[in-house]
């Protein structure tokens, strides 16, 4: 599923065009920063006994089933680990179950590892797995990833180490999820003793991973403390403790990186990218496996013309944005899912079909005619916007202008920050907006997860945009196991999305990652959201 209310705490959730590529424009825009994407930085040479990272914001709560943001992801990846793993290289390995099989189309068989313990010490098995699934999906909950399980039955215990979910209709995606944060395990019998209070600072969390909580300070920081029960031994963590502290000031918190207060962090405010390049330290950048759109919220008014959609997405300076707005630092897209998010497929494939693709150039002039050919001229659109972060005013001042530029009039309509995150979680609140910039990244390498989202009555289909043969193609590609036929399938989609604009690409920009002096050896892409980054982490000496 992407994740796309994260952009509500900081717009700086982006994607990179291609991975492990350089700053090229791949046929999709040039960019005019210096930077280029890999998927390691240098291994550490030894342990180190306390790191101290950097969070832009406080996490609400450390339960999987709310991780929908960067700042819980960052943490609860080193606390709770899935019954399979994404890794840095974007393939999925066992992790917590040792195999799956598929017996038949409506069928997923879990084998569990032997001998894994949870950070109280008690063993798990096929009790606990089933009671974390349930727990995600369960409707009282209200857990972030439910809509993952929309396609399941039932999940049993089918012996002591395996666990059985049966399928109401093929979802292959399923299998892949269970790689990510939805698949996270935890104790059942913790769960059901702590009950509501799970994942809040005074209870914790009982999970699996190299790192346990050891202290919570609610407001001020989050310290990890080191597995030593751990039982996967490639993954021992180097760091005994590792304290998260919250800045939420973009400039305090590079200057706590920059004066070696902090010895690293994750997306970083892109204003201080030139100025971090000058610290002690080093300044990474990796890929995300989504890009920023437009995402079209009403089909009720203008905009339901596709005339008007096409229009309005030719007559937008994407490569505008991409300067005044990022500094420079992304390329222009030519689709709603990056090459990054392809890892499914061979990465030369990838990319050869993204180059492929025809640019999204500017031109206001064949916009005009659209406008006129669709009879639009003086209907007004209500775009949001908000004060989050340079890139989603740039990006919506530009999308703005290039709608007054073809004839439609335009109110920009200002949501607090505090506020922004509701237009993607309560439909409600997108009442009376035709569209709003967003941003965000599949859980897996599988470019289905994206584009099967525009199915109608999925929770992320924000305009509620239908079509019959869009669905009919994502939910046979839902049911096909082969990577290969599934692609050829997704590349359907994605031409379908092009052609009737349910949302408007608009540009990539890389993750990003600042590792002081002192440390080094995690990952700069999107997996350390659900790869246990942390447990890399050592000494730079």
């Amino acid at each position: 599923m992407l994740r796309t209310a994260a952009i509500s705490a900081v717009v700086a959730l982006t994607a990179v065009g291609c991975s492990g590529g350089d700053n090229s424009d791949n046929g999709s825009g040039s960019s005019t920063a210096d930077f280029k994407t890999q998927v390691d930085t240098p291994a550490a040479k030894g342990p180190i006994d306390h790191v101290k990272w950097s969070l832009y914001a406080e996490p609400q709560s450390l339960d999987p089933a709310y991780a929908f943001d960067y700042p819980p992801s960052t943490v609860v990846s080193n606390v709770c680990e899935s019954l399979f793993r994404v890794n840095p290289d974007l393939k999925i390995t066992p992790a917590l179950a040792k195999s799956s099989a598929n017996p038949d189309p409506l069928t997923w068989v879990y084998t569990l590892r032997e001998g894994v313990k949870f950070h109280d010490g008690t063993t798990m098995t096929a009790d606990d797995v089933v009671a974390s699934l349930e727990h995600q999906r369960d409707p009282a909950v209200g857990g972030s990833y439910s809509t993952v399980f929309k396609n399941v039955d039932t999940i049993k215990a089918t012996a002591p180490l395996e666990v059985t979910i049966k399928l109401k209709r093929p979802d292959v995606l399923l299998n892949e999820e269970l790689a990510a944060t939805p698949g996270s395990i935890e104790s059942k019998a913790f769960l059901e003793k702590a009950g509501k209070d799970y994942g809040n600072p005074a209870v914790g969390v009982n999970c699996t991973g190299p790192f346990s909580l050891k202290e919570w300070k609610a407001g001020t920081s989050i310290t990890l403390k080191k597995n030593d029960a751990y039982w996967d031994s490639t993954l021992m963590p180097k760091a005994n403790e590792i304290e998260f502290v919250f800045i939420q000031d973009p400039a305090a918190r590079a200057n706590a990186l920059l004066t070696g207060d902090v010895d690293g962090g994750y997306l970083l405010p892109t204003t201080a990218y030139d100025k971090l390049k000058t610290g002690d330290g080093h300044l990474y950048f990796g890929d995300i496996t989504g890009s920023y759109s437009a995402a079209v919220t009403s089909l009720k008014g203008a905009l339901g013309d596709v005339r008007v959609r096409r229009a309005l997405s030719m007559a937008i300076d994407r490569q505008g944005i991409v300067q005044a707005g990022v500094n420079g630092y992304g390329t222009v897209s030519k689709a709603g899912a990056p090459p990054a998010a392809w890892a499914t497929t061979p990465a030369d494939q990838a990319k050869a079909k993204y180059d492929a693709l025809p640019p999204l150039v500017q031109d206001v002039e064949g916009a005009k005619n659209l406008i006129k050919e669709a009879g639009a001229g003086g209907k007004k659109i209500v775009i949001a916007t908000s004060p989050l972060a340079p890139e989603l005013t740039v990006s919506c001042n530009a999308i703005a202008d290039a709608a007054k530029a073809i004839g439609l009039q335009v109110e920009l309509k200002t949501i607090a920050p505090d506020a922004y995150t509701a237009l993607f979680t309560d439909p409600s609140q997108r009442d009376g907006i035709d569209l709003l910039v967003t941003s965000g990244y599949d859980l897996t390498p599988d470019p289905l997860e994206f584009y099967q989202t525009f199915q109608t009555g999925e929770f992320a289909n924000y305009g509620s945009w239908s079509n019959p043969e869009y669905d009919a193609i994502a939910q046979q590609a839902l049911g096909t196991n082969d990577p290969g036929t599934r692609a050829e399938l997704t590349y359907k989609l994605q031409e379908i999305t092009l052609r009737e604009m349910p949302g408007i690409p608009l540009w990539d920009s890389p993750l990003s990652l600042y590792l002081g002096k002192r440390v080094t050896g995690v990952t700069p892409n999107i997996t350390q959201m659900t790869y246990p980054w942390a447990a890399l982490l050592g000494s730079a000496s």
